[in-house]
């Protein structure tokens, strides 16, 4: 759907994309990923048709943002990380001013409204004031705005900032909703956890350049694997369990919390077993030992660690 090809952005001496080429499939919930400065909102506007590139090829859903910008915005909306909302407008004035802006004919655009503000929950707030709405309300009301002319594809600049974790959950629903009803989206967040269990493809950038991108296994594969073990044992025992991780080769980490073995091996599951047979040979009672593989928060960190 979306497709950038040695794309370059500079400011001034700072280059913001260095020759970037990325792909984001039809129908997917794409996470755009990395530290502040990285490139994600360059990446968002440039697709957007809110900034021109230095070079390179871009296309959304076969055209071009920078020569053919209508078409781009006829079937794209834009959700940006901040508020635009005018002093004194209830929230259902909000949308149909810029449903008026969208080329909605007055006949239709209340059916309009009222349908957006149902989808994103805030049908009761119609004549509410936008000012007095919570942050959580007005992300709503934003994402209801950018889908005033229903587009295919929805480019959301960090949506879950400064959410609680409550609204943080709603939004979530609200976003795979969306995702169910066929439309392409592109999420740039810092919260990778909240991306992790939402997104169905990653985009990891850094430094102006590209990572990795693909689904969330496609990427786990490019990295050395690795496994986190959590083991509960006897309180007498926890000690003896300690210095065995300690001494073993695939053990890169041990700490001890709240009378829990933590353990960062290096390698999959075979290891984590070995490891398990061993200590059961010991003779040391396991009453847990849970494993889970490497999150996004550890991916991008050793994608990125050369960087720091």
């Amino acid at each position: 759907m979306i497709t950038f090809e040695q794309v370059e952005k500079r400011y001034g001496e700072t280059v913001a994309l260095d020759r970037i080429d990325l792909e984001i499939p039809a129908g997917s919930i794409t996470g755009l990923i990395g530290p502040n400065g990285a490139g994600k909102t360059t990446s968002m506007l440039i697709m957007s048709t809110l900034l021109s590139r230095d070079g390179g090829r871009v296309s959304v859903a076969g055209h071009d943002p920078l020569t053919d910008p209508r078409a781009v915005r006829r079937m794209l909306g834009y959700m940006p990380d901040f508020f635009g909302f005018y002093e004194s407008l209830t929230a259902g004035e909000y949308l149909d001013f810029f449903g008026a802006a969208q080329g909605i004919k007055p006949a239709r655009r209340p059916a309009v409204v009222s349908d957006l503000l149902a989808l994103v929950d805030l049908e009761d707030k119609v004549d509410a004031d936008v000012n007095g709405l919570s942050r959580g309300m007005k992300q709503r009301l934003s994402l209801a705005r950018a889908l005033l002319h229903d587009p295919e594809i929805l480019v959301l600049d960090e949506p879950a900032s400064g959410l609680d974790p409550r609204a943080r959950v709603h939004l979530r629903e609200l976003i795979a909703e969306l995702a169910r009803l066929g439309k392409t989206i592109v999420i740039s967040s810092h919260i990778l956890a909240e991306l992790e269990g939402i997104c169905s493809h990653m985009v990891i950038v850094d430094g102006g350049t590209v990572r990795a991108h693909g689904d969330l296994d496609d990427i786990r594969g490019l990295l050395v694997v690795s496994r986190r073990v959590s083991a509960r044992v006897p309180d007498d025992r926890i000690e003896e369990l300690e210095d065995l991780a300690s001494g073993h080769p695939d053990v890169a980490e041990v700490s001890v919390e709240r009378g829990v073995v933590r353990m960062v091996l290096k390698g999959a599951d075979d290891v984590s077993a070995a490891l398990l047979a061993g200590v059961v040979a010991r003779g040391v009672p396991v009453f847990e030992w849970r494993t889970e593989s490497a999150g996004l928060e550890e991916l991008f960190l050793q994608l990125t660690e050369d960087r720091q």
